[in-house]
């Protein structure tokens, strides 16, 4: 006679239970997947984005605890964004807006430095505005391009990896087909990167305190290829 032990499996507390994450560009994409992810570990979560109509399904669908339309590389928006938080966060995400791609010879000094506003000085921007605001225990979570490691043509400025989402839709056009075939024949892991696997990275490291100034590359390994 062949009994079979029953294994008793204590039910895991989900990991930011009761903790407030702040998502700016929450409403697509890394941002909209890295908020499902913290929702399901039990986060209330608030999400910031551009377009309202887009911002209030994403809100509809995760419950999210508020919303806040306006464009982050303003200002005075950012400003009266923090001001008006109900009252202490624990967590803030930024994925910011798109790559600004151009070779070097056409590269727009106008253009050149909003990119520079909407990407470096952004994350300068938002700790500055968390400092006081994020509990101890809290994180910042910035994301940035792997591609900015190397240079390229079209690259002279911010690089960018690429991520399957509909912003890397909306960039590549008819060509999105053709690049997502390529990185699956090249990339170590045969797939392409998709926004929830940047996402699992960014709750792992809101529930890891241990972690701080770390600098984390997604990339399937492209970077380990010629």
């Amino acid at each position: 006679m062949i009994t079979q032990a029953t294994v008793a499996v204590t039910p895991r507390e989900p990991a930011l239970l009761g903790q407030a994450v702040v998502v700016i560009g929450g409403s697509a994409g890394i941002g909209l997947e890295t908020a499902r992810h913290a929702r399901a570990e039990g986060a209330d979560v608030i999400l910031t984005a551009r377009n309202p109509d887009r911002l209030q399904r994403a809100a509809a669908e995760l419950g999210a605890r508020g919303t806040a339309a306006f464009d982050a590389i303003d200002p005075d928006a950012l400003d009266r964004f923090f001001a008006n938080l109900p009252g202490p966060i624990d967590h803030v995400m930024i994925t910011g807006p798109g790559p600004y791609y151009a070779p070097l010879a056409d590269l727009d000094r106008e253009r050149a430095h909003r990119d520079f506003d909407d990407h470096t000085w952004l994350a300068i921007a938002v700790a500055q505005h968390a400092a006081g605001r994020v509990r101890p225990g809290g994180t910042l979570v910035f994301m940035g391009g792997t591609g900015g490691r190397s240079r390229g043509p079209g690259l002279s400025l911010i690089a960018a990896g690429f991520v399957d989402t509909p912003l890397s839709a909306s960039l590549l056009g008819d060509d999105l087909d053709a690049r997502r075939a390529q990185l699956r024949a090249m990339l170590p892991i045969g797939r392409v990167v998709g926004p929830a696997d940047i996402a699992a990275l960014a709750v792992h490291l809101m529930t890891n305190t241990a972690v701080t100034g770390a600098t984390y590359d997604i990339d399937g390994g492209q970077q380990l290829t010629a």
